[in-house]
């Protein structure tokens, strides 16, 4: 394993990667704390910047250009906007139920199971586990 590759990508890669593995980190973090707290809204609104960080510096990585710069993946980011917008709505709306699984539901589909895809041969993060430099 080397960091190697991840350090030297281009920009805005290892800001995304970075906030994204943050992003994660954090999210197990909320899922397994109390709910409703103060630390718990705080930490809430700093996972929420990171995965505004995380989806909108993905718009700046076209390694995969299936229709013009962009690829499906991108799609998921605009989802990945357009949920933020609608669990933080939810929240302060008082549907506790409806902004857990909307934040959950982010947290599997926008962090864990695209995460798995940056492992794929020729990506950054694969070159990292692998320990490619």
């Amino acid at each position: 394993m080397t960091l190697t590759p991840l350090l030297t990508a281009t920009f805005p890669i290892p800001l995304h990667a970075v906030a994204a593995m943050a992003a994660l980190g954090l999210g197990v973090v909320q899922m397994r704390m109390k709910k409703g707290t103060r630390s718990h809204r705080i930490l809430g609104r700093v996972w929420v910047a990171l995965m505004a960080a995380v989806a909108l510096s993905s718009f700046f990585i076209h390694e995969i250009q299936l229709v013009g710069l962009f690829s499906p993946i991108h799609l998921l980011s605009i989802f990945t906007l357009g949920s933020l917008f609608v669990a933080i709505r939810q929240a302060r709306q008082g549907r506790i139920a409806a902004h857990r699984r909307t934040m959950t539901l982010m947290f599997w589909l926008a962090l864990v199971l695209t995460g798995f895809f940056t492992f794929m041969p020729g990506r950054v993060m694969y070159q990292v586990i692998i320990g490619v430099a």
